[in-house]
């Protein structure tokens, strides 16, 4: 026999607000990547939590630049953060590649790029991490369905919530309390990153120079100044960092291609280990790992936050399905991990073999190289679909080829 509910008794439970508290989501991290899925979220309805041991100026205070890919740009334009963070974006339209053991050189343009990206009119954005984390701490305060915590170190429990992110980086201690290991292969290459003046570099292009002993990206952030990210033995990065700025600079002028030339250093020089990781499992019981707290991968070719963010559009697409009332909550964190699993190793991958056919002098290796970088200059479709794996994922590649 169904349950019957006496009217007066439904009136009083309206009148007092009892409805469904909702989906309650614990995010602990609070950078780039936390901090968006937690605006995402909270945009569905859903009531966020959002933990970080920085504090606002301690999330603000971090010299780095982001290289932002087509597959960022439509999560950003859903969620209304696109057009505010436009005056801070700087965009590149040329994209060159130089095989500096060869001398071979590749460029990538606006006619590479599938037709619903040239629209664009950009390969790709450059963004420092300063304005971005700006607007994103300005707009989860005005939320109402967001509660920030900053300043704090919360344990890592699934207390209470329908679902607890952890989003706190490649040393999660999140990670670690639920007893998820990692696959791990740490290269013998350390990164180098900082912010020069550059004298002869062309500011609508993106240069990315394979060297032997790791590569070296040159990111436009406008006028003459650019965010470097120079790869090479650890040890030599660690060195590097610690020289004083004219030491530096010569250095660097050393390394780089003829017409270009280093005027400035403009912030101190930072060092850190790269390593190819991925857990084990993205998933334990209402918790899951999102961005680089379940991954990690070279920074060549930019795919680190982009990889993140495609992370936090899978997660807020499956929240909305349970919010909806679609999807179970229970078995959302296992559908997250599956959907994220293809993509995640794509993208290592590709950044693995990358890495290792060309930060090289083996001559098998060359012999290797010589013919892709002529078959990359010569035939538009190698570069067609090589740019769309960049921009859209690697999957986006798989999906266009099984139609």
């Amino acid at each position: 026999m169904p349950l019957l509910v006496d009217p007066l008794t439904r009136l009083s439970v309206a009148s007092l607000g009892l409805q469904p508290k909702g989906i309650q989501v614990k995010i602990l991290g609070a950078g780039p990547t936390g901090s968006l899925l937690a605006l995402a979220l909270a945009q569905l309805g859903v009531n966020v939590r959002l933990y970080d041991p920085l504090t606002i100026q301690g999330l603000l205070e971090r010299s780095r630049a982001y290289a932002l890919t087509h597959s960022s740009r439509r999560l950003l334009q859903s969620l209304d953060l696109w057009a505010p963070l436009n005056s801070h974006l700087t965009t590149f339209t040329r994209l060159q590649l130089d095989d500096q053991e060869l001398n071979r050189h590749t460029c990538f343009e606006i006619d590479d790029l599938s037709i619903q990206n040239q629209a664009h009119g950009a390969i790709g954005w450059i963004l420092d991490h300063r304005p971005l984390m700006k607007l994103l701490l300005e707009r989860l305060s005005k939320q109402p369905k967001v509660c920030l915590d900053l300043g704090e170190i919360k344990e890592q429990g699934l207390d209470g919530h329908d679902l607890v992110v952890a989003a706190d980086g490649p040393a999660s201690p999140t990670r670690k309390a639920w007893g998820i290991k990692t696959w791990n292969y740490p290269y013998q290459q350390g990164c180098l990153t900082a912010k020069v003046l550059l004298r002869g570099a062309d500011h609508l292009t993106a240069y990315e120079l394979f060297r032997a002993e790791g590569p070296l990206a040159l990111l436009p952030m406008g006028g003459d100044v650019f965010q470097m990210v120079w790869s090479g033995p650890l040890r030599c990065c660690q060195e590097r960092a610690g020289l004083n700025p004219s030491s530096f600079l010569d250095q660097l002028a050393a390394v780089l291609p003829e017409g270009l030339q280093p005027d400035v250093l403009l912030d101190r020089p930072a060092a850190f280990p790269l390593q190819l990781s991925l857990a084990h499992q993205l998933q334990h019981g209402r918790g899951v790992l999102v961005g680089e707290s379940g991954h990690r991968c070279h920074p060549i070719g930019g795919q680190g936050l982009n990889l993140c963010w495609r992370d936090v559009k899978t997660l807020t697409r499956l929240v909305k399905l349970s919010n909806e009332g679609t999807l179970p909550i229970a078995k959302l964190p296992r559908l997250y991990a599956r959907a994220r699993f293809i993509d995640l190793f794509l993208v290592g991958l590709m950044t693995d073999l990358t890495v290792r056919l060309f930060s090289s002098r083996n001559v098998l290796l060359l012999m290797l190289r010589l013919p892709l970088m002529i078959l990359l200059a010569r035939l538009p479709w190698m570069r067609q679909v090589l740019l769309k794996a960049m921009t859209d994922g690697p999957i986006s590649v798989v999906r266009l080829v099984s139609a």
